[in-house]
Formats: structure tokens, sequence, C-alpha cells
């Protein structure tokens, strides 16, 4: 069984607060890639950085002091080209997400699971959500599209897809 996990695909990271042209660049693949999984009868799984009004005052508001996906806020939405209907959406205080590993390790026990992430960012929720997953679940095979990925930076979008291959994470469609 394949699961689609699409990370932080969030108004704020696209075009608004955090946004950048990489971010905006994948949405064309990020919406097939999708697509793909629905027309298989596969599950899409959602994730959705989740801050709260006091996000200034948290360590992470103190490192980044840019208020974003504040609960509520257009910019905590997922962006409106990708259809969450029939989707499991799962909010996320920071980078990485303990519940997703947990969810995914009860809904979806078989160890021939295979897990494929995309979305923003490569250097954050990506890399995090990929590591929390493969310590969780450590047979599990995880990939993540890097087509269907950008980081804050082209370099650090490059230096995380390094850093997870290491990690025994399969980084499918890397430029070379």
């Amino acid at each position: 069984m394949k699961v689609l996990v699409v990370i932080d695909m969030q108004n704020d990271f696209i075009d608004g607060a955090l946004g950048s042209k990489e971010a905006v660049s994948i949405i064309e693949p990020v919406r097939k890639k999708i697509k793909t999984y629905r027309q298989a009868g596969l599950p899409v799984i959602f994730t959705r950085d989740t801050h709260e009004m006091h996000y200034l005052d948290t360590q992470e508001g103190k490192q980044l002091p840019v208020p974003h996906c504040i609960r509520g806020t257009k910019g905590w939405e997922i962006a409106p080209q990708f259809e969450v209907e029939d989707s499991i959406i799962i909010n996320k205080p920071t980078f990485g997400s303990v519940e997703l590993a947990q969810y995914i390790k009860e809904q979806y026990p078989d160890t021939e699971l295979e897990l494929e992430l995309v979305g923003l960012c490569t250097d954050i929720c990506v890399i995090s959500n990929a590591l929390v997953l493969k310590a969780t679940i450590p047979e599990i095979k995880i990939s993540v599209d890097a087509s269907c990925c950008a980081g804050v930076t082209p370099q650090s979008h490059k230096n995380a897809l390094e850093a997870m291959k290491v990690c025994q994470i399969i980084i499918a469609n890397e430029e070379v």
C-alpha cells in the first residue's frame, strides 16, 4: 500500500508571509501527484502547520519572528489549488508531527507500507516529518519526490535532500 503525505501546502508558505517563487513552482507537480494517487484509490494525507495567536511568544516565534499559519487565518488554510476532500488533515504545532507518525502506525500497520512525502519546506517540515516517521516506524519505506518539494532556498533544499538520503530516505526526481 502506498500513501501520499502532502506537507504544509498552505497559503502562507506559497504566496503569503513566507512564500517563495520556488514554492509557487511546485503547485502543479504536487496537484498532479495528488491526482495520480486519488485515481489509483490511494490515500492522501495533508499536514497543516498550525500556530496560535501567541506565536511570537513561542520558541519558534522568537527564532522566526514572522507570524504565519495562525489557526483560522487565510494563510493557515491549505491552498485552494489542492482538493482536500476525503483526505485526513493533521494539524501540527511544530516542524515534525508525532501525531502524523502515530496515525500512520495505527492506520497502516502493514510493514509493506510505502510513504511518499511532498510539500514545503524541504529543509524544515519535510525533512522533520521524514525523520520522525523513520524513527517511529524504522522499517517503513519512505520516499521524497524532490520535484514536488521546495526549500527556504535552493541550496537548503539540496542540503536537506542529501541529509535525508543518509538517513535511508529515497529521493526521487532529484536534479543532478
